[in-house]
C-alpha cells in the first residue's frame, strides 16, 4: 500500500505518497532494519544522556525475530528502507514500538503514514498504545496529531521518565 494524506489535504504527506511504499517487512530486511534504528535512536540517546537504549543494543537476531512474529512495517523508496514501525498484540492491544525514520527523510510525512498504516494492519486492535521518552517533544506532538493521549508517566531512572499513549480506534469516516 502505499500512503497518502487526506484527499486533497496537500502538505508533505502528498509528496510522500509518490516515493514511498509501505509494506509488511520480512526477515531478510532485519538488517536494514537494525541499521536505519541505530540512526535513527542516536539523537534519542543523546538527548537522555545513555547510549545504551534498548534501541541502540538490540540484535540482529532479535530484529529478525520481532519480525517473524509480529507485525512490521517498513516504508521503501526506491528499494532503501527509510522507516519502519513494530506493533504487536498484547490481549486486544496493540502495542507499538520502534518507529524510526532515516535521519535525512524525517519530518516528510514517513512516520506519520507508518502509523496509520500500522492501524490499518491491526483493525481487530481495542487501543493502540506506545510510550516514549518525557524530553522526546517531537515524538510527543506526533503521537497527539495522530490521536494518541497520554494515559500515564512513568519514571524508570533519574534521567528518563516515559510517558505512555493510547490511541482508541476511529470512528469510520
Amino acid at each position: 500500500m502505499t500512503p497518502g494524506g487526506p484527499p486533497g489535504g496537500g502538505g508533505c504527506a502528498d509528496r510522500v505518497a509518490l516515493v514511498v511504499e509501505i509494506a509488511r517487512a520480512l526477515p531478510a530486511d532485519a538488517g536494514e532494519i537494525l541499521t536505519l534504528q541505530r540512526a535513527a535512536y542516536v539523537t534519542e540517546a543523546q538527548l537522555y544522556g545513555d547510549p545504551f537504549i534498548a534501541p541502540l543494543v538490540e540484535s540482529l537476531d532479535q530484529v529478525r525475530t520481532v519480525i517473524e512474529t509480529a507485525v512490521v512495517l517498513k516504508a521503501t523508496d526506491g528499494g532503501r528502507v527509510v522507516g519502519a514501525v513494530r506493533g504487536k498484540m498484547s490481549g486486544s492491544t496493540c502495542l507499538v514500538g520502534r518507529l524510526v525514520v532515516a535521519p535525512d527523510r524525517q519530518g516528510q510525512g514517513i512516520g506519520s503514514a507508518l502509523l496509520a498504516a500500522m492501524h490499518e494492519a491491526v483493525p481487530g486492535a481495542a487501543a493502540f498504545d506506545l510510550f516514549t521518552g518525557h524530553l522526546s517533544e517531537g515524538n510527543l506532538r506526533l503521537y497527539r496529531r495522530l490521536g494518541y493521549r497520554e494515559t500515564q508517566r512513568e519514571r524508570v531512572q533519574d534521567h528518563l521518565t516515559l510517558v505512555h499513549l493510547r490511541r482508541e480506534p476511529q470512528p469510520a469516516r
